[in-house]
């Protein structure tokens, strides 16, 4: 009976060894990507800083004759510009309040109000109802994007449940009306992607809308938000969904043609969109769709690599435009948190292990190949804070 107790007193000693153990690594891994976040974006304002200005170049090495490919058309698609646009500059938000998130430092929270905001107001415009625009407003009136107003909403609605100042949520609403002025019965419901241009409703406006008015519901408690994020989930579900494989398609036209190529963030937004519309009501569907978007999204945004220098296979990353890998990762740790399944968020966290090793050059900046096998000379300012975002956001875990 006493060799009993003992060796139970043993394997309790172990198990106890064990599991301390297993704190320190994952607290280690913890502030393993913290450090990382934070080393990124020193170097982010090393090499994208405007001498005295908190606003920041959008390529580096800095091209005076760059031109933004993403506008979709219109005038802003021809101009060259010393400063960012308001996307990738956007970022700098979205990276530093995961890194606040994750680390309740607040000299993160004091970069944020003196520095980050500071330089969004650049891009705020008063026009009625106000919000942001894509560039300055010391330049020629530029196009507002529905989604661009959106991140900031939902970064800013962020702050507000981390820290409780009105402030930030004030900012939240004002933003929110904008966006619904982009919304009308055209194709049955649905938000614009540009005012300027109404002539589609993308997935890129209206899944991170509900994932905006779902956190709008938490921090205020007003029905109106959560009915409005439920009509928004099916509208999106009902219109841009790939019912053979849970996807989601980029937008619907006006005359209904359906532009069929697949982003990231899209099938990620709506997995973050069904993952709290579930913590919000606790119906299972959302979960159930949450969950299935996840799996698909696993199986198309990821694929099986070889690692040369050690005959491993892993789960790498397709290359794509980072920030809507980092707006993917979004859903994965909502749901995590959720379901508690590790598979997706650790799958995220061997990547970014390798990145760090494969993707980053000596300047701390990174390229956008997952395999680390095509670099580039210039490096995009929106892919560093979305790798800074990432890290951030996942040493949470």
């Amino acid at each position: 009976m006493i060799r009993f107790c003992k060796n139970n007193i043993i394997k309790l000693c172990l198990a106890s060894v064990f599991l301390l153990a297993l704190s320190l690594t994952s607290h280690g891994q913890q502030n393993r990507n913290l450090t990382r976040a934070n080393a990124i974006m020193d170097s982010v304002y090393k090499y994208y800083a405007v001498p005295n200005s908190p606003l920041l170049r959008e390529q580096y090495p800095y091209n005076e004759n760059y031109v933004a490919d993403y506008l979709g058309g219109g005038e802003n698609s021809t101009r060259s510009n010393p400063y960012s646009y308001l996307w990738p500059y956007s970022g700098a938000l979205s990276a530093q309040v995961a890194i606040f998130e994750s680390s309740n430092d607040h000299e993160i929270k004091k970069e944020i109000d003196n520095i980050v905001l500071k330089g969004l107001d650049a891009y705020y415009d008063k026009r009625t109802p106000p919000g942001y625009a894509s560039y300055v407003n010391s330049a020629p009136q530029s196009d507002r994007f529905y989604d661009d107003n959106i991140w900031l909403g939902i970064d800013y609605t962020d702050l507000y449940l981390l820290t409780k100042e009105k402030k930030y949520l004030n900012k939240a609403i004002e933003i929110w009306k904008f966006v619904a002025s982009g919304m009308d019965e055209k194709l049955g419901g649905g938000i614009y992607w540009c005012e300027q241009r109404k002539e589609s409703k993308n997935t890129c406006s209206n899944a991170p809308a509900i994932v905006m008015v779902a956190k709008l519901y938490e921090a205020t408690k007003d029905k109106t938000y959560l009915d409005l994020a439920e009509e928004l989930y099916i509208w999106t579900k009902e219109n841009l969904q790939d019912t053979t494989d849970y996807l989601y398609f980029d937008n619907i036209a006006l005359n209904g043609n359906v532009e069929k190529t697949k982003y990231p963030y899209n099938s990620g937004q709506m997995i973050q969109a069904g993952a709290l519309l579930f913590k919000l009501t606790h119906q299972k569907q959302y979960l159930i769709d949450a969950q299935n978007v996840a799996k698909s999204s696993y199986d198309y945004f990821f694929y099986d690599y070889n690692v040369a220098s050690t005959g491993k296979t892993i789960k790498l990353l397709k290359t794509s435009n980072n920030w809507f890998i980092a707006v993917m990762m979004r859903g994965f740790v909502e749901l995590y948190e959720l379901d508690a399944n590790r598979l997706y968020v650790d799958g995220f966290q061997s990547n970014l292990d390798f990145a760090w090793d494969n993707m980053r050059e000596r300047n701390g900046l990174f390229n956008s190949d997952w395999s680390g096998e095509k670099k580039k000379n210039r490096k995009s300012l929106l892919d560093q804070f979305a790798l800074a975002e990432m890290y951030g956001k996942i040493s949470k875990l």
